[in-house]
Formats: C-alpha cells, sequence, structure tokens
C-alpha cells in the first residue's frame, strides 16, 4: 500500500509518517527539506527562488513515486506530488510569484508525470489552524522557517482545503490537529490508528473519507 501524510507547513506530518511507520512497520519517506539546495534562498526571496524549488521538489516527489510503486510493501510518504503541485506551486503563482511561463513549464511537467503514478491508498491530511502552525513552526526552529509570513499561511490553508475538498480524487482522513496532540498523549494517537484501522482494514464501523 502507499500511504501519504498531508498538510501545511508545521501540521505534525513528519511526526505523524514516524510515529506510524514504527506503529504499523510501514517505511517511511520524507519530504526532501534538509538537503534542499534552494529551501534557505526561496524563503529568504520566494519570487526569485520559486521555480528552481518547484522544479526540485518536482524531480524529488516524481523518484520517490516511482520507487514506491515498486516497493512489494507499504511506504507511508511526508507530503505528495498531487499538493505540491495543487496548493504550493498554485499558491506562488497566484500570489505573482510564479511567472506564467514558469508555471505553464512546471505545470506540463507534472501533467507528465502523472502518466506513471497512481494515486495513494489513502492520503491523511492533517488540518491545522494558523495560530497551532506558528507555534510548531517556532518550536521546531529551523531559521529559515523564522520569516515565514501569516498570510503566507493562511493562503495556504485555504488553498489544502480546496485541494482536499475538490480537486483530489482519491481517499482522504481528515485530522483536526488543534484538538489532537498525538506525539505526547497516547489516547490521541490511538484514535488517529483506529481511523486508519477502519478506513483501511475495516476493524470498526467504516467512516466517511472527509469527516
Amino acid at each position: 500500500m502507499y500511504i501519504a501524510i498531508a498538510g501545511n507547513i508545521g501540521s505534525g506530518k513528519s511526526t505523524l509518517t514516524r510515529m506510524l511507520a514504527r506503529h504499523y512497520r510501514w517505511e517511511p519517506r520524507y519530504e526532501a527539506v534538509d538537503h534542499n539546495p534552494y529551501i534557505e534562498d526561496y524563503y529568504s526571496d520566494i519570487s526569485r527562488w520559486a521555480f528552481n524549488l518547484e522544479v526540485f521538489f518536482l524531480k524529488e516527489r516524481l523518484r520517490d513515486l516511482i520507487s514506491i510503486q515498486q516497493a512489494d510493501h507499504t511506504v507511508i510518504q511526508d507530503r505528495t506530488i498531487f499538493e505540491g503541485v495543487y496548493v504550493f506551486m498554485q499558491n506562488n503563482y497566484e500570489a505573482g510569484r510564479l511567472s506564467r511561463r514558469d508555471y505553464d513549464t512546471c505545470i506540463g511537467l507534472f501533467e507528465q508525470m502523472l502518466q506513471t503514478v497512481r494515486l495513494p491508498d489513502l492520503m491523511i491530511y492533517l488540518r491545522a489552524s494558523v495560530p497551532h502552525l506558528v507555534r510548531n513552526i517556532q518550536r521546531r526552529g529551523r531559521n529559515y522557517e523564522q520569516t515565514i509570513q501569516l498570510d503566507y499561511l493562511e493562503n495556504l490553508n485555504r488553498r489544502y482545503d480546496e485541494f482536499i475538498g475538490s480537486r483530489y480524487q482519491g481517499r482522504v482522513m481528515t485530522v483536526d490537529k488543534d484538538s489532537l496532540d498525538f506525539e505526547h498523549n497516547p489516547r490521541d494517537f490511538a484514535q488517529v490508528t483506529d481511523r486508519i484501522d477502519a478506513t483501511l482494514f475495516g476493524l470498526f464501523p467504516s467512516l466517511t473519507p472527509n469527516p
């Protein structure tokens, strides 16, 4: 199976990916952030580096997807190519940080990639308010993230809701992150795993895909 974790910056994707991988003995795949050669430049000058960053992420995510599809075991991925395009790239384009020429180039590349990849068996969407995101971003202390503007996070949240609600065609389980602390509270983590079990394995009464 192929499981994906989706969510805004600071929503807890990497943490949940790590915890679920350990719980279910799945293989985790993490987003290329710490070794991304463009990420610090991007947050210091988004308009200048947006195209470079988008192409790098498309390359990395396509490589991961091909590897995931060839795997003979379950893989859980921290952020997917789909939200990378429909949320982050779309946000940069509509905010004027990505030119129409560069946007069309990235979309054309993405559409070619879609011919070789499949949707996740389940996408877990971590929905979080901007104050919650800010607290997490400040807590983890990545220097390049401390300059992120509130309106940038707000716009990404709005686009995530649009992406999950109307653009993404796969199976989704939405988790309201503000009310859960699955990293430190075992009961909260159990709530998440119970829902995953119900959705994937039918161990409990089935839940609607998008509560």
